[in-house]
């Protein structure tokens, strides 16, 4: 498939996958076609400013996507604060041109830290070679939890909901709904560490009847009995939780970083199996795949 593929009509609004693996960038001649850049996915709603899931390396490439020179606006939804969620912000070209404008929604931190202070205290020397306030564009952090919240975005008002989720460390899912069509996303989400079927009453809420949810869908079987309290779920579960929801679509997201494409073929082909008996269809998400929702 190429790298403008559509699945899907042509109303409602584009999602772009830009990063699909999860936990570290990665690179090997058995990785192309699915890519190993990490999380990051943006939304192409008609009217609106782009709105962004997660900052994983994917963001440089979404980067070089928009116009050279032009100041940026946009809004960013951040699941979390773990690395592959984040290491893209500092390589972000819009950021080092004067009057780009980031709105980012994450999740409350714990203690005295806050969203603004993590940032400031990871991109900096001796982590990182430069302050994050010495890029050129501004970004506003609003810490979010439990929230129902409206972007205006351009001349759009977007609905969101953000959930906490089950991870390692504070987490959010959220729900995005525009123009009547509606995206989930649980990037992270931790299953019950006895491999039982049962979400959250959060879990649930964002994903109840969407068009699309996309859903860690990290380890096998095998792989969750070793690392059944690493804040990740199988595929399995992934497709239990759009069927359980009624979502109509699921994108396979957040893979192992040692599941190379032919693997990751093989077990999208059983989950897409699976998802049909239960009337959810089922992908595995790779860079430069747009989805129609």
């Amino acid at each position: 498939m190429s790298d403008t593929d559509l699945v899907g009509d042509d109303e409602g609004f584009a999602v772009t996958f830009h990063g699909v693996r999860g936990s570290t960038p990665c690179h090997a001649p058995g990785l192309v076609r699915y890519g190993g850049n990490t999380s990051c996915v943006s939304l192409d709603i008609a009217g609106a400013d782009p709105i962004l899931f997660d900052l994983g390396t994917g963001l440089r490439y979404f980067g070089n996507t928009l116009k050279s020179g032009m100041p940026f606006t946009g809004t960013v939804l951040l699941s979390h604060l773990h690395w592959d969620h984040i290491q893209g912000l500092p390589f972000f070209a819009p950021l080092l041109q004067e009057g780009s404008e980031v709105t980012m929604y994450g999740p409350v931190q714990e203690g005295e830290a806050t969203l603004r202070s993590v940032f400031n205290d990871t991109i900096c020397p001796p982590l990182f070679p430069v302050d994050l306030a010495a890029l050129p564009g501004t970004i506003d952090f609003v810490e979010c939890w439990d929230s129902s919240f409206t972007i205006a975005a351009g001349s759009q008002r977007i609905d969101v909901l953000s959930r906490p989720i089950p991870h390692v460390g504070n987490t959010l899912g959220y729900r995005v709904e525009a123009h009547g069509r509606t995206v989930a996303y649980l990037s992270d989400h931790q299953m019950p560490m006895d491999g039982s079927t049962s979400m959250t009453p959060g879990a649930r809420e964002l994903c109840e009847g969407v068009d699309l949810v996309i859903h860690d869908a990290q380890y096998t079987p095998a792989e969750f009995a070793q690392k059944r309290d690493w804040g990740h779920c199988t595929i399995e579960y992934a497709v239990y939780v759009a069927a359980e929801a009624g979502a109509k679509r699921l994108a396979l997201f957040h893979h192992d970083p040692s599941h190379d494409d032919d693997m990751l073929d093989r077990l999208a082909d059983v989950a897409a199996r699976c998802g049909r008996e239960f009337g959810v269809e089922v992908f595995a998400a790779r860079e430069g795949l747009t989805v129609q929702v």
